[in-house]
């Protein structure tokens, strides 16, 4: 196993919400797809910063100084994570809905009408809508969809690849998607999106806390993600190409900056976002140092601070590897009777493919209605679990508006794992 007892009890900690919810009720928080528990580090960074540095920017005294110092750091935490060598190609913003609503707003002046933007079946709706508004407004001809392979949850890249041609302006897709916990083969991806001079977007909201993501090695043009995916407070960030976003126009006031990443951002900076930023990285250099002598001579090309987060976030996708091993293993063990309810899993099953999933399961228990396993879990066995439509465009596709879902990250535990399983077969045996 990546971590030991001991570290995983040292995480845990690290979050204040982990074991028990503000009621002192003990439970295991398996809704992380929704949102993450927020780490402990993450909030104290902000208050300190929200009361401590509350000026805003651009004064000669303390508090105003120290404020933008901390959005410097912030920054540059964040180009550290994503492995970009500038920290100006970092943009804030409300959600990474309003990031890509204002990227699409900026592209549609370099387009004609003529062109297409070439995306999939499983997206959120955040990577869907955008695009479709510049359909709407005439700025594009067409929004094309992948389909899926849905015996097994999987992109069809046949099929992306023959919607892309010489008139594709934009190909934008999940690193993950958020009902199936597919992971998309995003270099493969990109490499069809440069072929023809294509921007490549990626949304790594959902992917973004379960393995390393670098925009380097991805080559793309753009990649958005969420705090609150990310163990810290709601805020978004985007990273760009310096060359395109010193292009590209997005909607801006005459007196904001005409330089990255300013013009991009509406109004006046949260420097409380970003303390709490690195206060994640934070906490992640820490992870690395526990796991470090297991990567003697890996990711040495990386400066020490980009090394770290490499390490500690490759880490943690192997842990999660041994949750999805465990999961997938435990609801193929539940159906013992054949009187018992079928449980059907959406997405790869296949234990040789863990590598191409990250631990987010949607199912559904046959004759059994969603809300009340939901209930039930919840009521039995203490499982912070929800059954609903998570804007992910693949329940449409696969004709499911309510779905079970569990999602899972470095602060479960395998032991939060066997309760579930135990709790939701003896949800199914009693029918």
């Amino acid at each position: 196993m990546m971590f030991n007892e001991e570290l995983i009890d040292q995480i845990r900690k690290a979050f204040p919400r982990a074991a028990a919810d503000f009621n002192g009720k003990k439970r295991a928080f398996f809704d992380n797809g929704t949102a993450t528990l927020v780490l402990r580090q993450a909030a104290q960074a902000e208050n300190e910063a929200r009361i401590n540095w509350s000026a805003n920017v651009g004064g000669i005294f303390d508090e105003s100084r120290e404020a933008s110092e901390i959005i410097l750091a912030g920054r540059q935490a964040a180009a550290d994570f994503l492995n970009t060598p500038d920290p100006s190609t970092i943009v804030s913003g409300e959600s990474s809905t309003s990031l890509l609503f204002n990227l699409s707003y900026a592209m549609s002046k370099k387009l004609t009408g003529r062109e297409n933007v070439v995306t999939t079946d499983y997206e959120h709706y955040t990577n869907i809508d955008p695009w479709v508004e510049l359909n709407k407004r005439g700025k594009v001809k067409q929004v094309r969809f992948a389909k899926l392979n849905m015996d097994e949850g999987t992109l069809d890249m046949d099929h992306l690849q023959e919607l892309i041609d010489t008139n594709t302006k934009i190909v934008t897709v999940t690193a993950a998607s958020n009902m199936l916990g597919t992971k998309s083969p995003l270099e493969e991806i990109g490499k069809l999106a440069r072929e023809v001079g294509a921007f490549f977007v990626v949304d790594a909201v959902h992917h973004i806390p379960h393995g390393p993501t670098d925009v380097q090695s991805l080559d793309c043009d753009f990649l958005v993600f969420s705090g609150y995916k990310l163990f810290t407070s709601h805020g978004s960030f985007l990273y760009g190409k310096k060359e395109h976003l010193e292009d590209l126009q997005p909607f801006k006031v005459r007196t904001a900056p005409k330089t990255s990443p300013g013009k991009f951002e509406w109004g006046t900076r949260n420097q409380a976002t970003f303390a709490a930023f690195s206060g994640v990285i934070d906490h992640f250099l820490w992870l690395s140092k526990e796991v470090q002598s297991k990567y003697e001579n890996e990711f040495s090309n990386f400066d020490e601070n980009k090394r770290a987060l490499k390490i500690a976030m490759d880490a943690i996708e192997q842990y999660e590897t041994e949750f999805s091993k465990a999961i997938l293993t435990g609801f193929d063990d539940i159906p013992g009777l054949l009187d018992m309810p079928k449980i059907t899993v959406y997405g790869l099953t296949d234990l040789n493919r863990l590598d191409e999933r990250d631990p987010t399961f949607s199912f559904e228990v046959e004759n059994i209605p969603e809300e009340e396993v939901v209930n039930r879990l919840w009521k039995e066995g203490g499982i912070a679990a929800r059954a609903g439509h998570y804007y992910s465009y693949a329940q449409d596709i696969y004709n499911k508006q309510k779905i079970i879902r569990i999602s899972l990250v470095h602060y479960n535990t395998i032991e939060e794992i066997k309760l579930f399983l135990k709790t939701l077969d003896s949800i199914c045996k009693s029918r």
